[in-house]
């Protein structure tokens, strides 16, 4: 038997499990997939918008996955923990794929980054995603004003969030308190601001068409600012060669440009070449922020050009994307916060590591959508899967479960994350909606209860 840890309940980590567990050229796997938090499914549990009901619904695809008979779930484990670090972990397995994402936001680097009143967009996500980790005092939303700096996917969700009305997300799993701060908010018009232009721009065309599709606000789009797009202006060609993903962005962002803005309760400002240079402070808080126009390089950038914009913003935040962590034990490239590798394998000083593998964003860095992991996963499964004759040579502590017990891990397992899921359907109910997900550690641990040790089946 080959028996393998898989750290991380992402895509990324459940594709691999699934990879393992369904070839055909070592028979007798057997997959942990170990995850600090004590539900699964990751970033489409806690980064996907709760508004997004169809991407949420691949749920159902890594539940099937997760309930596999040579699968166990065992959530509630934190590696680099309790001794539990990558040397402790090939004690326990033949073999551990880490799967941990990039859970650090990038930084702008300015002035006033850190005034109260600016965010991290992933701040913002998981609020309204209820991740235990979430700040306990969350998000009042007496902005009026509210600046999100990025144009990618991540920006797209957080500024639709702002600008939809609050009956329209009750009936998702949005927590309870969110969903309240998001009825009392004051928020009236939503900057998402780039640095370049909409040619160039991160975000994908189904989830820009969508702001346009709210009932409860319009997109303004300042004709001025596109015609310093080359692939705008005069230069039909060069908009012929751009990947079809964002010509077709081009083509519905001029569209809101040249007709005007429904009169709806609330705005989404579309502004692109404007670099943020500085928040701007007003009795100890975020007043707003000073941008640099800019304007193409000619080499696929862009430059300042000394020409200044204020935006009056009461609520800033950043989405400009996200960055690996180093896990302890682990070799870490600080330049592309990703563990180094060569097809999967793990390399410690240049050398593969046996039985030690990555998989999706520390492994690629955080790229590509959700279906890219699957590839990711596969390149990496096939290394394993190639070590294998000597990795079952390993000798393993027989019961890696009773191990992590004995150094003081409590792991959820199948069954109590179904009680975690029964808890919050009940929850639902007593608001009068459908399930509501449980906000903090305490209430997903009480809930998974006693049944938090058993083995499904």
């Amino acid at each position: 038997m080959l028996r393998v840890a898989v750290v991380g309940s992402g895509p990324s980590g459940v594709y691999a499990a699934q990879d393992l567990v369904q070839q055909s050229r070592v028979p007798d796997v057997r997959v942990h997939v170990l995850d600090r938090l004590p539900c699964p499914y990751g970033l489409v549990r806690y980064g996907v918008a709760p508004d997004h009901e169809k991407i949420k619904s691949l749920q159902n695809n890594l539940r099937n996955v997760l309930e596999h008979d040579r699968i166990d779930f065992i959530g509630n484990v934190e590696v680099g923990t309790r001794g539990l670090g990558p040397e402790r972990l090939l004690d326990l397995y033949h073999a551990v794929v880490y799967c941990v994402g990039a859970a650090r936001d990038r930084r702008l680097g300015i002035a006033g980054e850190d005034l109260p009143g600016s965010h991290s967009a992933t701040e913002f996500v998981s609020w309204y995603s209820a991740h235990p980790d979430a700040a306990g005092n969350g998000f009042a939303l007496d902005a009026r004003s509210a600046v999100v700096i990025g144009v990618g996917n991540v920006a797209v969700d957080v500024a639709r969030i702002l600008a939809r009305g609050a009956d329209e997300l009750r009936p998702t799993d949005v927590p309870q308190a969110a969903l309240g701060a998001l009825a009392l908010s004051q928020v009236r018009d939503v900057h998402m601001v780039g640095r370049r232009g909409p040619s160039q721009a991160k975000f994908t065309t189904k989830e820009l068409r969508e702001l346009g599709g709210l009932p409860s606000a319009g997109v303004v789009v300042e004709a001025e600012d596109l015609v310093l797009d080359p692939a705008y202006a005069a230069h039909p060609e060069l908009a012929s060669a751009l990947p079809a993903v964002n010509r077709r962005n081009l083509e519905v962002v001029r569209g809101w440009a040249t007709q005007s803005p429904p009169g709806r309760q609330r705005r989404i400002h579309l502004r692109f070449f404007l670099r943020p240079v500085e928040l701007l402070e007003d009795g100890g808080k975020v007043a707003g922020v000073r941008f640099e126009r800019t304007v193409p390089d000619g080499d696929g950038g862009v430059r300042g050009t000394g020409v200044y914009e204020e935006i009056e913003a009461q609520l800033v935040l950043r989405a400009v994307g996200y960055r690996g962590v180093p896990l302890p034990g682990l070799p870490f490239d600080e330049r592309h916060g990703t563990v180094p590798h060569a097809g999967g394998r793990v390399l410690r000083e240049g050398v593969p590591s046996p039985g030690e593998y990555v998989a999706g964003w520390i492994k690629r860095g955080p790229t590509g959508v959700i279906g890219t992991n699957r590839p990711c996963a596969k390149e990496t499964v096939l290394s394993l899967l190639d070590d294998a004759g000597s990795l079952e040579l390993r000798p393993v502590v027989a019961d890696p479960l009773a191990a992590l017990r004995e150094s003081g891990h409590r792991p959820v397992r199948w069954p109590g994350w179904l009680a975690i899921e029964a808890a919050e359907s009940a929850l639902g109910e007593t608001f009068g909606r459908g399930s509501v997900k449980i906000p903090d550690w305490e209430g997903l641990l009480t809930a998974a209860g006693e049944r938090a040790g058993e083995r499904a089946g």
